[in-house]
């Protein structure tokens, strides 16, 4: 990062929670900023083997937005590089549209550098693909109404209609309330689930279970907070070949033939699967 001579705020995206899964930009940033700002009750402190020994380092969990602005006033001022670091993905439930309007009241340059959102960690925890052919070909990003009103028409009984895969953010305080909207919505009762604590960190948990067993399946974890829900059909379905890799597809790339696809079910015949 060259020496600037007007400030400007990067926020990061440190990923669901292990060190080690921060992009390579990410990393670079925060180890070239005059100052990290980052909150200990949702990043890592171990991402702060990647600041400078120089950097000047804000613990950000007790102060409200008006702390946070005071540094970037201070930046600013001064020409400082700040990295704000956030939790998964910050344009994620990041809240940070109303510091980009601060940055910008202030004149401050500012930059988003994007992150492995929880959700993704989430399904990596489970070992399961989220889109899945013929099954689920959309994921619905999401959390239940609580301090934060939902707009109209945003509601998890609305999204549960389409009966995709969905991943629920910041609900895992009232389950009960949720699987009654899940299956208001129309999941059937063996929909499988899965609830994912803290993905990535070393004390990690992942439980399976079906939509009928959400409810009591998060009071058993006693989880409330960092906890990924994730819904749908998709997560227990098997046996979708994609197109893409299908031999008698053809795309810009290969193109497919008859005979490949032949070859497929002469192997599905005789007891070998492709995967």
């Amino acid at each position: 990062m060259e020496r600037r001579t007007t400030g400007k705020v990067w926020f990061v995206g440190a990923g669901p929670g292990a060190e080690d899964l921060i992009t390579v930009r990410g990393a670079r940033i925060i180890s070239e900023a005059d100052v990290v700002l980052w909150a200990r009750s949702l990043v890592s402190e171990r991402v702060l083997e990647y600041a400078s020994p120089e950097a000047e380092l804000v613990e950000s969990t007790d102060i409200p937005l008006e702390g946070a602005v005071a540094v970037y006033e201070r930046a600013a001022r001064e020409g400082l590089a700040v990295a704000r670091v956030h939790s998964g993905d910050p344009a994620i439930f990041g809240a940070i549209l109303e510091q980009i309007e601060r940055c910008e009241a202030l004149g401050l340059e500012w930059e988003i550098v994007p992150g492995v959102s929880s959700f993704s960690a989430a399904a990596a925890a489970v070992g399961r693909e989220l889109t899945v052919p013929e099954v689920a070909q959309s994921i619905i990003l999401t959390r239940r109404a609580s301090r934060t009103p939902m707009p109209e028409g945003q509601e998890i009984e609305r999204f549960a209609r389409h009966g995709t895969t969905m991943a629920i953010f910041l609900s895992a305080a009232r389950p009960r309330e949720l699987q009654e909207e899940l299956l208001a919505g129309g999941y059937p009762p063996h929909t499988p689930c899965a609830v994912v604590y803290r993905a990535s960190w070393p004390d990690q948990l992942v439980e399976r279970c079906t939509l009928s067993e959400l409810g009591e399946t998060v009071r058993r974890m006693g989880v409330r907070r960092q906890t990924m829900i994730l819904v749908g059909p998709g997560l227990d379905a098997y046996g979708k070949r994609s197109r893409l890799y299908d031999p008698s597809f053809s795309h810009m790339f290969r193109k497919g033939t008859d005979e490949a696809l032949r070859d497929v079910e002469r192997g599905r015949s005789e007891g070998v699967e492709s995967r």
